[in-house]
């Protein structure tokens, strides 16, 4: 089965990443929906090490606001939900549960931090891209950024618990004066190859 040409649009060709917003709430509702949805996406032996914090209160953007960029402040201030895309170190913990025709599957990365950092980061990073391609089915829109402190964000809201910050990701409704050009894309030969 293939989207049509409108969804594809939806989800890649049209979508842009927004900074500005519409003052128009994302709903709890929403958020599980969302969350419902993204956590289908493949990770390597379905480890799932992504950890997904939705601040949509004043008082989780005050928290926040002291780690963001100057650049980055009013967009997020302004946005209805910001996500802090995080990742698991220790996401091996719930591979009984996540992978339970292989219960061996944990000691791969007891066993082996450089793997398990790797698999952690690399997998938690495709799982906030799944977030953001869920919120654009569900018809929302994105702007994800770095431009933050890494540390402050842990320190604020990880300390209990050893989860670690990638990105962050506004979601809500853009408004569309806040885009920019769309900037240029490399062409297949520019950035692929067949071999």
């Amino acid at each position: 089965m293939t989207l049509e040409a409108a969804a594809q649009d939806l989800l890649f060709r049209e979508a842009r990443t927004h900074n500005k917003w519409q003052d128009k709430p994302v709903s709890d509702e929403q958020i599980r929906e969302l969350y419902d949805l993204a956590k289908f996406g493949p990770t390597s032996a379905n480890s799932s090490p992504a950890r997904f914090v939705f601040i949509r209160t004043p008082e989780g953007k005050a928290k926040l606001a002291p780690a963001l960029s100057g650049g980055n402040t009013e967009k997020t201030m302004t946005a209805p939900l910001t996500v802090i895309v995080a990742y698991d170190p220790k996401f091996y913990e719930k591979l009984p549960q996540l992978f339970p025709h292989n219960l061996d599957a944990k000691s791969w990365f007891t066993s082996n931090d450089s793997l398990a950092a790797t698999t952690a980061f690399r997998n938690g990073t495709l799982q906030g891209a799944y977030l953001m391609v869920a919120a654009r089915a569900l018809g929302l829109d994105t702007g994800a950024m770095s431009g933050f402190d890494n540390d402050a964000v842990d320190k604020a809201f990880f300390a209990g618990n050893g989860w670690r910050s990638n990105f962050l990701c506004n979601i809500g409704y853009g408004d569309w004066d806040g885009v920019f050009n769309r900037s240029p894309r490399l062409d297949f030969d520019e950035a692929c190859l067949l071999a």
